[in-house]
């Protein structure tokens, strides 16, 4: 432990908050032998002595692609509180570790039940829970571990990743990381003269050099060297570090009895498996009896901790895998294949490793392990059980069949450049008329969001998605959305919109179907925006049984510029998504109603979803999502006068622009156009929202630049730009026409009301305040400042008072500062007073204290509110804790009135 102690510090500090009733996480990096498992072991030690519980988990190489094998490994260790669990989480959890033979419904959902069941147990006594080689670990418990790992800093909860290398895995979730650095040549020549003293000053020299303050090579080096004659630890020439003290190792096994080296190979190639499956295999192997006795030598050399199957160290594992022959590990893996019956995953492995050609037979039981992992919620150790199944398939059509599966696979874990790579491997092949779809498929969702995707393409992709789904509704449908959703992000052309469009209208599905409702709005909003509209009306009368549906059509209501019917159906999805775990569905579906809220001017609300929205989206990984709600966060920010517009809108803008994402870019500059126009810079305004109607500009959007019509006339007409206004309005009115759009209408409307002479101004301001919808009071608000201002202009001061007190009092309500602030200058001009509005209790909270505070005042427990917000009751706790002097309250019990107080009024003003 030379030259660690920062490294020490920070560990313990850990322990003693878990011991303390705090949490936290830390990911402990660096190179083989550079010390970490050591200083996590010494952290353990100093837990165990302060009363906390250790559990430990260990990633293992061979079992990489098993599904939840080290989520399953802690999971035993808590067992016995698995039945105290929620039902949903409780009978997630157990599919997820193979517990129950059901499908996993959502992997969130799982991780939802690991922090409860830690939590749970962390009351009973602080834990502190250790994950060693986590480089090795599959993909479903990593994710499962950041999930927790992003939640327990009010529980007595630490919990410690032990890594060689920061991937995607864990560095995306945002833990903090502790990097231990090579040693100091000082600490260096301080540890080698005590584990070796007396080296001549050359070969210490030399063990020094090579070892480049590495503690395993400065304490290993010189056993090889005394051992074997420093053949293998001072091999002249250059060899990485790691190398050369795998062969250090690999000299030690090369002078065992060949049963031991037998049951070494055995235990580094079985993973987790028990001595008995080893000494059973090694007997199948040598065809003779193998006994317990076989480990003796290797305890003797060093190699292995005790009489168990425990290696001092992994690169023991990997020197057993190098010293191995091919042939000898084939023949390994095939005698423990044959061993692990009633194991089908692990020994599907274990027969794929011991064939060396094509094999149909070990194919298709990797096929069934895929199975078996998606079931379970493991896409990326389903992933790869296809992608080797597809190695050892010989039949054409089968390999094409698993490549794409493989390939589609990728896409949903986020790993575009695989999914890339095996989509060229299935093009390679005679594909047939299905898989030619969905390799078209799989080829537009790796440029979906990106503007230079072609045309010609997109409208192939969906014409031949109608043929597909006659016999494959699924598939059609899934590929269609792959053509339409270009359409929203990208700008694939007039022609291959009408096609799409055209495409949808031909999809053998009833017409009232959610997907194809959605999908018409996504692709021609305005040509079938009357036929959209009805059937979202009549979708709201039904009830609410499909949230995947009711997410759909909130984003098919903002496109066809609905928002406040946007708002009505995402809510309606909200709870059930929650309840199901479908967290990356919900970060969308909040999006919508984040967006819907910004539109409305609901900046409460918009700042609610818009919160949660972005931590969902980052934390399922979907840029396009995170890069739309930093653009409507930007948008709250303009309404609310926040001067974070600015900061928001160029944090979208840096996720967008290079992918070409449209809507967010559009989002952006209507945000940064109603920022200025609420700052009386309207040269700044018309530039801005002139991008969005500008079809040569990348923030052009053909259907969201209609929420952005009255704000870019009023800025035209305030920077002597009238004329490029009137040229927009005669271009936009037709549109008006094949759809009842309430975002274009009223935009329509009330930007003729802003061109028009004195004499015909003030009917055209009437008719635009008679055509806002009753469930958009912002619009309406906002109608009322503009026929303020031009009463007070044209000498009426005392009618203006009234409307434009009227515009005020919504504004304040809703909590839309910046257009208030306006509506208040001009009752000053207009000859009343007009002071600003104290800041609500409510109004101090953070996003996430509001959301608590709501349930609890809804009567929900902690442990509700948990299950609803994906948080510890224990974070629960804290957030009231935090937000009771806020509100000047000491209980639960007082939430509902103080909340219902300030609801009431703004529900009073709109």
């Amino acid at each position: 432990m030379l030259g660690r102690e920062t490294e020490r510090r920070a560990l313990a500090a850990l322990v003693e908050r878990a011991a303390s009733g705090a949490g936290g996480a830390v990911v402990v990096l660096g190179a083989p032998g550079i010390g970490k498992s050591t200083l996590v072991a010494e952290a353990a030690a100093r837990a165990a002595g302060h009363g906390v519980r250790v559990l430990t988990a260990v990633g293992v190489e061979s079992e990489e692609d098993v599904a939840c094998a080290g989520l399953h490994q802690l999971v035993h260790q808590l067992r016995d509180g698995i039945d105290d669990l929620p039902g949903p989480q409780r009978a997630a959890l157990r599919a997820a570790v193979g517990l129950a033979d059901e499908a996993v419904p959502d992997l969130y959902l799982v991780g939802l039940a690991a922090l409860t069941l830690l939590s749970d147990a962390a009351v009973k006594a602080p834990l502190l829970v250790v994950v060693e080689d986590a480089h090795w670990m599959d993909r479903a418990s990593l994710d499962v571990l950041g999930f927790v790992a992003r939640r327990i800093e009010s529980d007595p909860l630490a919990l410690v990743v032990v890594t060689r290398g920061l991937d995607d895995r864990l560095g995306g979730a945002g833990l903090p990381v502790l990097a231990l650095d090579p040693l100091t040549d000082e600490v260096s020549g301080e540890l080698l003269d005590a584990v070796a003293p007396g080296l001549g000053p050359q070969v210490r020299r030399r063990l020094l050099e090579e070892a480049a303050g590495n503690p395993l090579a400065l304490t290993e080096l010189p056993v090889a060297l005394r051992s074997v004659g420093g053949a293998y630890a001072l091999t002249p020439g250059p060899l990485p570090l790691t190398e050369r003290l795998e062969r250090t190792f690999t000299a030690r096994v090369s002078r065992l009895p060949v049963d031991t080296r037998a049951v070494l190979l055995l235990a580094a190639l079985n993973g987790d498996g028990t001595l008995d499956e080893c000494l059973a295999a090694a007997a199948r192997m040598l065809g003779t009896a193998v006994g317990v006795a076989a480990l003796g030598p290797a305890v003797d050399a060093g190699l292995v901790a005790g009489w168990g199957m425990v290696f001092r160290h992994p690169l023991v594992r990997s020197a057993l895998h190098h010293a191995a022959t091919a042939a000898e590990r084939q023949a390994a893996h095939a005698a423990l294949a044959a061993e692990l019956q009633g194991q089908p995953d692990r020994q599907a492995w274990h027969r794929a490793a011991a064939t060396a050609g094509p094999d149909e037979h070990a194919a298709r039981d990797l096929d069934s392990t895929a199975g078996r992992a998606l079931r379970r919620g493991g896409v990326a150790a389903a992933l790869g059980a296809l992608r080797r199944a597809a190695e050892l398939t010989a039949d054409p059509s089968a390999r094409a069949d698993r490549l794409l599966r493989a390939a589609e696979l990728a896409l949903e874990s986020g790993q575009p450049a695989v999914a890339a790579h095996l989509l060229a491997q299935a093009r390679s092949l005679d594909l047939s008329v299905r898989d030619q779809g969905r390799a078209a498929w799989v080829g537009i969702a790796l440029v979906e969001g990106s503007a230079q995707g072609e045309g010609t393409a997109t409208a192939e992709l969906a014409e031949l998605a109608v043929g597909l789904a006659a016999g494959e509704p699924v598939l059609g449908l899934r590929m269609l959305w792959g053509a339409v959703l270009h359409c929203f992000w990208g700008e694939p052309g007039p022609d291959a919109r009408r096609r799409v469009a055209a495409a949808v209208d031909r999809m053998p599905v009833d017409a009232d179907n959610a997907d194809l409702v959605a999908l018409r709005a996504y692709c021609a909003p305005v040509e079938r925006g009357r036929a959209v509209l009805e059937s979202l009306a009549g979708q709201l009368e039904r009830s609410a049984e499909d949230p995947e549906g009711d997410q759909l059509l909130g984003g098919a209501a903002v496109t066809v510029g609905a928002p406040a019917l946007a708002s009505r159906l995402t809510a309606r999805s909200l709870d059930a998504l929650r309840a199901q775990g479908r967290l990356s569905m919900l970060a969308r579906a909040l999006c919508v109603q984040a967006g819907s809220a910004a539109r409305l001017g609901d900046v409460r609300a918009g700042h609610l979803a818009a919160e949660e929205a972005a931590e969902l989206a980052r934390e399922t990984g979907q840029p396009l999502v995170h890069a739309m709600v930093h653009a409507i966060r930007a948008q709250l920010a303009a309404v609310c006068g926040d001067p974070e517009a600015e900061a928001w809108a160029a944090e979208a803008e840096r996720t967008a622009l290079p992918g070409g994402a449209r809507p967010a870019l559009a989002i952006v500059q209507m945000a940064r156009g109603q920022a200025a126009l609420c700052q009386g810079r309207y040269g700044d305004a018309f530039g801005h929202l002139r991008r969005v109607f500008d079809p040569a500009d990348p923030a052009f959007h053909p259907w969201l630049r209609f929420y952005g019509v009255a704000e870019l006339v009023e800025a035209a007409v305030r920077s002597d730009s009238a004329e490029a206004a009137r040229v927009l309005l005669e271009e936009l009115t037709p549109l008006g026409e094949p759809t009842p759009s309430p975002a274009l209408l009223c935009g329509l409307r009330l930007g003729h009301a802003l061109l028009s002479p004195p004499s015909a101004a003030e009917p055209r301001y009437r008719e635009a305040l008679d055509a806002v919808p009753v469930d958009w009071p912002f619009e309406r608000a906002r109608v009322h400042l503009a026929l303020g201002e031009w009463l007070r202009r044209h000498r009426r001061p005392a009618e203006s008072r009234v409307v434009l007190q009227a515009a005020r009092e919504v504004f304040d309500a809703l909590g839309a500062s910046a257009w208030a602030e306006r509506a208040r200058q001009e009752l000053r001009a207009a000859g009343a007073s007009s002071p600003r509005r104290d800041l609500a209790a409510v109004d101090r909270l953070t996003s996430t204290e509001l959301h608590v505070a709501q349930l609890a005042a809804q009567g929900l427990t902690n442990r509700e509110i948990g299950e609803r917000l994906y948080v510890s009751p224990r974070t629960v706790s804290t957030h009231l804790q935090r937000m009771f002097p806020k509100l000047g309250v000491t209980s639960r019990g007082e939430l509902a009135a103080v909340l219902g107080a300030a609801m009431t009024y703004a529900e009073d003003v709109v």
